[in-house]
């Protein structure tokens, strides 16, 4: 089924009270699909267990089948009972659940997450949210539930309840409405192999995890999976979090037509005749720039612009997770 495709549900919208959240146990309980906030961005829910509700979520997303889904438990009980933790998983873990880290694990032999959420690897990737939402939601269904970004696969990950809405609106069953994210950006995934391996950056920088291990990541698999490729971890698609227009980075002006994604002090020429701009963060500040990055994208492309022009922006800490997205925003499609 394409993205283009209608599946004509009546997709509703709650407040993210007990009562919608009673309401989303219901529907993950009978295979629906339920979008719902994390720290990072929203997710769309199904029963990690029920493989006809991930392919009903792959076809609502358009989501490549090869490509795995995050099963998101409540606590690390939960955890265990799905993946086989080391000595170094262990240790992440307590440094940094709840909150967005992914570790990919060797499956356990009771594992239940089924085959179509992993794309037939022996692996499983796994988060405990901090999002108190999403903390609710999943200690109230009492299961693992995937969630890969609530919107059309390769369209910009939805920071808002509106943007979930505008995606897939008519796809899916309903929107936990837990007002925006804080973080902005997906998580960060480790694959605790021989060597803990940095598979994708996110919203726990680097450089903090390698601080708490005392060693390096590994990064061989820093540059992205090829589109005909299948990737050891969700997120790992080249062309992925894309806009309809292009996006060209590190831009030193602004053509005609294009609109500006911004960061920090604005001196480009060409800037007074840009279709629109925003600017992530004036004061330069990362973490501010993550939690708009989503949404100012969408906005921009809401605009008309034929392109956007994308200021640069620095490498270090939570800028590593927002350079990974744009460039796979700006990739070929």
């Amino acid at each position: 089924m394409s993205p283009s495709e209608t599946i004509a549900l009546e997709t509703k919208v709650l407040s993210a009270n007990p009562a919608g959240i009673d309401a989303a146990v219901a529907t993950l309980s009978r295979g629906g699909l339920v979008a719902f906030p994390t720290e990072t961005v929203y997710g769309l829910g199904a029963d990690a267990t029920h493989a006809g509700a991930i392919a009903r979520l792959y076809a609502a997303k358009g989501r490549p089948a090869f490509n795995p889904l995050i099963a998101h438990v409540a606590d690390l009980a939960a955890a265990r009972r799905i993946g086989r933790f080391d000595a170094t998983a262990e240790k992440l873990a307590a440094a940094f659940w709840p909150g967005p880290l992914t570790l990919v694990l060797p499956q356990t032999a009771g594992c239940a997450v089924a085959d179509l959420a992993t794309a037939g690897l022996d692996t499983v990737a796994i988060r405990v949210p901090a999002h108190p939402t999403a903390q609710a939601l999943l200690a109230a269904f009492g299961g693992p539930v995937v969630a890969p970004s609530a919107n059309i696969s390769g369209h910009v990950s939805p920071t808002m309840a509106i943007h979930v809405n505008a995606d897939l609106a008519g796809r899916i069953d309903l929107i936990l409405d837990g007002g925006p994210v804080h973080v902005g950006v997906e998580s960060t995934i480790v694959g605790c192999f021989a060597q803990p391996t940095l598979l994708r950056p996110g919203g726990v920088p680097t450089e903090a995890i390698e601080a708490m291990l005392g060693e390096r990541l590994a990064r061989p698999l820093a540059e992205a999976a090829n589109d005909d490729d299948q990737p050891v971890a969700p997120g790992m698609l080249a062309s992925h979090y894309a806009p309809r227009a292009a996006v060209r980075l590190d831009a030193r002006s602004v053509a005609p037509g294009e609109a500006l994604l911004a960061f920090g002090p604005i001196d480009l020429p060409g800037t007074d005749r840009a279709a629109a701009v925003l600017n992530l963060s004036p004061a330069g500040d990362p973490a501010e720039a993550a939690t708009h990055l989503f949404g100012y994208l969408r906005a921009l492309d809401a605009s008309g612009a034929r392109a956007i022009a994308v200021m640069p922006i620095p490498h270090e800490g939570l800028g590593e997770a927002i350079n990974d997205r744009l460039r796979r925003a700006a990739a070929p499609r």
